[in-house]
């Protein structure tokens, strides 16, 4: 399995972030750095489980006695809970930019995200 570097990911995401935000007004930046934190964080951790899924697939064969079955990967949940929350921060982002851009950054996130994801 590729490992991959969180940490790197996490502060490619925060200059990414920090470039889509920069015409931000300042008093609104130090209101969103947490949110671009979080988003960064996600992201990175969304990636990591992506590769999980990638290589052990999005179901797993679950053993318990005698019972053996099918069931949907630990990794396969919690990518299914993060993309919500993920995708919530995302907007609240985007409904910080100045009206021009936000459609702009909107298509261009969802863009690379599926990129990203392919």
């Amino acid at each position: 399995m590729d490992k991959i570097d969180k940490e790197k990911l996490i502060k490619k995401e925060m200059q990414k972030l920090n470039k889509f935000f920069k015409n931000i007004p300042k008093e609104k930046q130090q209101m969103i750095e947490g949110l671009k934190q979080q988003a960064a964080f996600m992201y990175a951790t969304l990636m990591e489980l992506q590769n999980i899924m990638n290589n052990e697939g999005a179901v797993e064969l679950f053993e318990q006695g005698k019972q053996r079955l099918l069931r949907e990967h630990p990794a396969s949940k919690v990518y299914n809970a993060m993309i919500k929350n993920y995708s919530s921060v995302i907007k609240q982002l985007i409904d910080l930019l100045p009206k021009e851009e936000q459609t702009k950054q909107t298509e261009d996130e969802l863009l690379a995200f599926i990129k990203k994801a392919k």
